[in-house]
């Protein structure tokens, strides 16, 4: 592992904002657009028995972040090893 110089540092920290901004755009418009915004017009589909912008509002949001998780997670690694900081 190198110490990287100051503009992959930041060219780094830039990317992993993207990163970062990305998700929570998107856990933003599951949480408070599909199980609050868009519930009524979402309760006309049902999924597994239940209304699908209720099941948003109970587990959708908490699925989609846990998916998040992961998915940050490995992509952060590509990045880690895209700028050697990575830890073998």
């Amino acid at each position: 592992m190198s110490a990287p110089t100051s503009e992959a540092a930041k060219a780094y920290w830039k990317e992993n904002l993207r990163l970062m901004f990305m998700l929570l755009v998107i856990w933003f418009v599951v949480s408070f657009g599909f199980g609050v915004l868009f519930v009524e017009q979402l309760n006309a589909i049902q999924f597994f028995g239940f209304p699908l912008g209720f099941w948003f509002a109970q587990q959708g949001a908490i699925y989609v972040f846990v998916l998040e998780i992961f998915f940050y997670v490995w992509k952060m690694n590509q990045l880690d090893r895209k700028y050697d900081v990575d830890e073998q």
